[in-house]
């Protein structure tokens, strides 16, 4: 049921989330103020060719992703629907708690600075339109709810 509007918001979650997957979500910079690293969610390639895997931040996030489109087609059971956004936003803020740690750990290398990539912003989108796809859901089951009180 694409016509509801909690598939489109979890549609726009999925798109975004693939995005995220696609794009930096930041660059190390060095002493004189140039790009030393980027950070991407499969890892951080430096400048001179090092590479750091972050294989952790591409896996939690192609799990939300594909969540989150597999909860679009859940359309007939709401409950688990429900369950489902509420585990894909548990998974993005997942997402951001490993950040930090890989930031964290990466801190010690690269000690010059951090600018953040539009698609670290992304998954904080994410999350707001899982929320709203939440309180539509709901409020749907709300309302079967109510007409089934009404039938004899």
């Amino acid at each position: 049921m694409i016509q509801r509007i909690q598939s489109l918001y979890l549609l726009a979650v999925t798109i975004l989330l693939v995005l995220t997957l696609c794009f930096p979500l930041g660059y190390f910079h060095g002493a004189n103020g140039l790009e030393e690293a980027t950070f991407r969610a499969l890892g951080v390639t430096a400048v001179e060719g090092a590479y750091q895997t972050t294989w952790g931040l591409f896996c939690i996030l192609l799990l939300s992703a594909v969540v989150s489109l597999a909860t679009i087609f859940l359309f007939r059971n709401r409950m688990l629907q429900i369950r489902m956004v509420i585990f894909s936003s548990l998974l993005l803020i997942g997402f951001y708690i490993v950040f930090g740690i890989f930031y964290y750990m990466l801190s010690d290398t690269f000690t010059n600075g951090f600018g953040v990539g539009i698609a670290l912003c992304l998954p904080l989108v994410s999350l707001i339109l899982n929320y709203l796809a939440f309180r539509a859901i709901y409020k749907d089951e709300a309302l079967v709810n109510s007409l089934n009180h009404l039938r004899p």
